[in-house]
């Protein structure tokens, strides 16, 4: 079996590598074991993973694989130098078995060697080593290798270029063939190569570019007879020219080969021992490789191997993948097989406790009937047990040694007496019992007629011994061996023997009972031995799984089947509103700190159909549970609106952050929102299998039972932002405006009619960030302040409110979050700057004098001498400390300037591009023109591919965590019920994930036809136990929770539809309380 990449698998790999990887960065690297690495690298959209097994392979994957606990020190180097570097350059090393990977355009280099035993090489830009996976000492072609070295390249295959291909390149190789196998034969070595080998050994070994297997290859292709010898082809020109026609077919062939941005690969598969006489139950393509051998593989279909009916080819159109499942395979075989071993030695270990417990229980109920069997032949034989007795008694009175009764009792028996027969040998006398062969009641009479026709035979034998001797071997296969106490009476020995068979009825039950105690500790025993063996034990290798494009968002399906979206953060939110959300679209939001935007997608196709009420209320509950409520448990109502009254556009002069909108007009408020969520498990299936599902989504309502969801014009606009519970003082009392409140309250149910009219003509700002309370109101005049900060307003709102120009004011919240575009008045200095001497003072007293007297003494001193003077006291070292402060000073001012106008460069610069966006977005939604790409158009529905519960027959694919308000979840097979609380979700999460892997192993939850929608299927906990916490726990939008287990173990997983009280739904199987976490 192939374990390691030969030169031209690594030239593949290496030009596959670097079409796939150059411009992504390195994300993150990790141990899985001593010598193999795993490299996670990311762009936006884009995820890869990388295997290394240093000295044996190194290809992409698309298995997930368990990392180490912690990284080792050598990883830990790794991630310092390496982590979110991106990658440059992957290249081959000359033609030898080393990839180079380059960093940050070569400021550090990777190499990975596949020959010996392997290693990865981390150096700087001037190939110094700063760490490397093991060092290697100096030997004898080996350069030492360890940190602080320089690691060479020049002594590597090929490193200069690869030399022409020329008959005289070719006529040396063969001479130095020739050589060495002629020193060789002299040294007497023996070379253990197969007949005819010769010629393809020496060529790879001498033209080093062209693999062994690659030169057969091109032979076999051209006709060349690789069996010749070297020494011939060297002196038949015709023979040479072939063999040169060859190599050049296989320089051509590594040229096709790495031509394309893909290389095909081909695995040599030979078919399992097992399986060759095994009649084929199928065709069906994992069965066929499930009965393979993976022996080989290479980036071209070798022709000694297409011949050979032995081995199967399975074609790959990518060489990546090929050896992915090349070495994927085999791991995948060994890890399941380690697993099943210690799944059998604890089966095993189990079956061995009960069988012995049953071997207890068996062996007292034998006894039982063998002392009632006992106690039965004693008295049915009555007399002759007496008979016996008395015998022995009788010559133990008169004083007969023991060995010697035993002597005459052997004697009398092969005489013939009746009474010595059913004596058998040794006799107890010590214990003071005699051993008798009885035979049961039943059988008796026949015994009876035995015994006489034994006694005539010998009575008409002369020797008298050999008729005995043949009942002797016969007769006690249908006797019992009875212990006769000669101290009793027969019935008092029969009474002894019932006595003997209640005490071990009395004994059986209380080793059942005991049993029963001991069985359940030893099943715990060995579970919990088996919990922590796989623990230690790597779990089968599963593919990763993609995500769909919604995951990486909060998300869910409401119960009339419409995604709902929401944001994580603030740069999602931005997100969401540029790319998702379009016309018909319904946006959601709450006037919490910390609540994300939530956007109800609706059909395309009918952007006018109605949300129905209970998605608005989902998706509400989605939006304040995100928020600020969840931890304080103080929750309230969340409002929404259409896609077209949320935008970009800010009023002239302000500017609006990252995760900011405006809402114009009215807000339609819904009912407050209970602070209850649930984490819950919804499947993927197959395109065949959703013809089985009925859609649920209200997009065919007719639209004339109805009224549309519409806003009323605005008149004015008012901003506010999200921390702040956005509520006017206004109150519309014209006969319009209740009229509208009318239509607006057919419209939807959810929206109470005393919060419409306060909403109605108004603009809302969405934040979130929070907002401290600063001035009531604030005017923005119309013409540039003077000061270049907003005047607060003095005066309060009075009773005319209405009347007031709305555009014109600002809530306080807005007071902190909108920025002008004026930039704001100079600081004024700290220092006291010199106020020029006024022109009619007079100098002081003194002052005159003064001036004269040092005007007379410096008069002949000009500016050199005084610089010099300076110098020498000393004078010029504080002005030139001032010069160098001022100049430091007016560089910091310089900087400071030009670092405000590149931030108003900027701001202005996404202010243009904000309004294009804007009146591209506006005409899109008037128009209906969708902006997605088609390929992101088309992932928009996959929605009918997931379902909570699926049906009897259908193709599982893949199972999906998602957390949602708990009424979301009511389709959902598997679920869990979480409240505010104390327990970190992390932990939470995992708890979850166990206990329905718990209940999986309970006798009677599983169904193993997947035909009992109540009960698990095998599918499903194969799905539901490959999932990760730490991969799932991102979907649950809180952080502290409670959850609300079940304590039954049915469909539902343990968790499945309880209610508040954590009481077990009716699929939960075992029901009862629930415990409060």
């Amino acid at each position: 079996m192939k374990q390691r990449f030969s030169s031209l698998d690594v030239k593949v790999i290496a030009h596959e590598l670097s079409t796939t990887l150059v411009s992504l960065r390195v994300s993150n690297i990790y141990d899985l074991s001593s010598k193999i690495l795993l490299f996670k690298f990311a762009k936006p959209e884009v995820k890869k993973q990388l295997i290394i097994d240093s000295g044996f392979r190194c290809h992409l994957t698309e298995f997930a694989r368990t990392t180490a606990a912690a990284p080792s020190v050598f990883v830990q180097k790794l991630r310092k130098a390496l982590k979110t570097r991106r990658v440059t350059a992957i290249s081959q090393i000359g033609t030898d078995r080393i990839i180079e990977f380059q960093f940050s355009d070569g400021q550090y280099r990777l190499y990975l060697e596949f020959f010996a035993g392997g290693n990865v090489i981390l150096t700087d830009n001037e190939l110094k080593i700063l760490t490397l996976l093991r060092n290697v000492p100096e030997g004898e072609g080996q350069e030492p290798q360890r940190p602080g070295l320089t690691y060479s390249l020049e002594n590597r295959q090929n490193y200069g270029g690869v030399p022409a291909l020329t008959k005289e390149r070719v006529r040396d190789a063969l001479q130095i063939t020739i050589r060495k196998a002629a020193a060789s034969a002299a040294a007497g070595k023996k070379i253990k190569r197969k007949s005819g080998d010769e010629l393809r050994r020496g060529l790879a070994t001498t033209i080093t570019e062209l693999p062994p297997i690659l030169v057969d290859h091109a032979m076999k292709v051209t006709g060349f007879d690789s069996t010749v010898q070297p020494s011939l082809v060297l002196e038949n020109e015709g023979l040479l020219d072939h063999l040169l026609k060859s190599l050049e077919e296989a320089r051509k062939i590594v040229h096709e080969v790495t031509s394309a941005d893909s290389c095909k690969g081909y695995i040599l598969a030979k078919t399992k021992p097992r399986a060759e006489h095994a009649p084929s139950e199928g065709t069906d393509g994992t069965q066929q490789k499930d009965n393979l051998l993976y022996d080989d593989f290479h980036p071209f279909l070798p022709r000694q191997f297409e011949e050979d009916s032995n081995y199967t080819v399975l074609p790959f159109d990518n060489f990546n993948k090929m050896v992915d499942e090349f070495f994927s395979s085999i791991e995948g075989q060994k890890l399941e097989s380690r697993l099943n071993e210690r799944e059998a030695a604890a089966k095993r270990k189990l079956d061995a406790t009960k069988a012995d417990h049953a071997k207890r229980i068996e062996g007292l109920q034998a006894v039982q009937q063998l002392n009632v069997r006992k106690a039965g032949a004693v008295e049915a034989n009555v007399e002759r047990v007496q008979e016996a007795m008395d015998a022995v008694n009788g010559l133990i009175q008169q004083g007969m040694d023991w060995e010697d009764v035993g002597k005459l009792v052997d004697r009398e028996r092969k005489r013939g007496n009746p009474v010595a027969a059913i004596i058998a040998s040794p006799l107890k006398l010590h214990e003071n019992t005699i051993t008798v062969l009885l035979g049961e009641a039943e059988e008796e009479e026949d015994e009876l007629d035995y015994d006489a026709s034994d006694t005539e035979s010998v009575s008409s034998d002369d020797s008298g011994y050999a008729g005995t001797e043949a009942s002797a071997r016969k007769a006690p296969e249908k006797r019992l061996s009875i212990d006769i106490d000669l101290g009793l009476s027969p019935f008092a020995n029969a009474r002894a023997y019932y006595d003997e068979r209640k005490m071990a009825a009395v004994k059986e039950q209380k080793t059942m009972l005991q049993s029963e105690n001991a069985l359940k500790n030893a099943e715990q025993k060995i579970a919990a031995e088996l919990k922590k063996g796989l623990k230690q034990e790597k779990p089968v290798l599963q593919p990763i799984r993609k995500q769909q494009w919604f995951e990486k968002f909060l998300w869910f399906i409401s119960s009339d089947g419409y995604l709902v979206l929401g944001g994580k953060d603030a740069q999602q939110n931005e997100m969401i509103y540029r790319r998702y959300l379009k016309k018909g679209d319904i946006y959601v939001h709450a006037d919490l700190h910390g609540a994300p935007s939530v956007v109800i997608k609706n059909s395309p196709s009918t952007p006018d159909a109605p949300i129905p009420p209970s998605t608005l209320s989902q998706a509400g509950s989605l939006a304040v549970c995100a928020s600020s409520a969840w931890d304080s448990k103080a929750g309230m109502g969340a409002w929404w609106v259409n896609a077209d009254q949320v935008s970009k556009s800010a009023p002239t002069g302000e500017f609006l952050g990252t995760g900011s909108f405006m809402v114009r007009g009215k807000k339609n408020f819904l009912p407050p929102a209970q602070l209850i969520l649930g984490f819950g498990l919804m499947f993927k299936i197959s395109e065949e299998s959703k013809a089985r599902h009925v859609k649920h989504r209200l997009y065919d309502l007719p639209e004339n039972t109805s009224t549309k969801q519409s806003t009323t014009a605005h008149a004015g606009e008012v901003s506010a932002d999200t921390g702040e519970n956005a509520s006017a003082d206004n109150a519309e009392s014209d006969s319009e405006g209740e009229d509208i409140e009318d239509a607006e309250q057919k419209e939807n149910p959810l929206q109470p009619t005393h919060q419409q009219g306060r909403e109605s003509e108004s603009l809302e700002q969405v934040e979130e960030s929070p907002i401290t309370k600063g001035v009531d109101s604030l005017k923005i005049s119309e013409d540039p302040p003077t000061g270049g900060a907003a005047e607060v307003a003095d005066e309060e709102k009075g009773e005319g409110g209405d009347e007031q120009d709305e555009s014109e004011v600002a809530t306080e919240a807005d007071s902190i979050a909108l920025t002008t575009s004026h930039s704001p008045a100079p600081e004024q200095s700290g220092k006291s700057t010199p106020q020029p001497q006024k022109k009619g003072q007079q100098p002081k007293r003194g002052q005159r004098g003064k001036a004269k007297k040092i005007a007379a003494k410096y008069k002949d001193q000009d500016e050199e001498d005084r610089a010099a003077i300076e110098e020498l006291i000393g004078a010029t070292a504080g002005k030139q400390k001032a010069e160098a402060e001022a100049k430091a000073k007016a560089e910091r001012e310089a900087q400071r300037a030009a670092a405000l106008e590149r931030r108003r460069a900027q701001h202005q610069r996404q202010q243009r591009e904000t309004a294009e966006h804007e009146e591209v977005r506006k005409m899109m939604l008037e128009e209906g023109i969708e902006t997605l790409d088609p390929e992101e158009a088309a992932n928009l529905t996959p929605l009918d591919a997931l379902v909570g519960s699926p049906l009897p027959g259908d193709e599982i694919l893949e199972a999906i965590a998602v957390c949602a308000p708990y009424s979301a979840l009511g389709r959902c097979k598997y679920k869990v019920k979480i409240q505010p609380g104390a327990q970190k979700k992390g932990k939470a999460v995992k708890e979850v994930l166990d206990a329905w892997k718990a209940a999986s192993t309970k006798k009677g939850v599983v169904d193993e036809k997947s035909e009992d929608k109540e009960k698990m299927w095998p599918r499903e906990v194969e799905l539901f136990k490959a999932l990760k916490p730490e991969e799932v726990v991102n979907v649950v939008p809180v952080g502290k929770l409670r959850l609300m287990l079940t304590g039954g173990g049915g469909g539902g997983g343990g968790g499945g539809g309880g209610d508040a009280k954590g009481k077990g739904s009716s699929r939960g199987g075992g029901g009862g309380r629930g415990k409060k976490r």
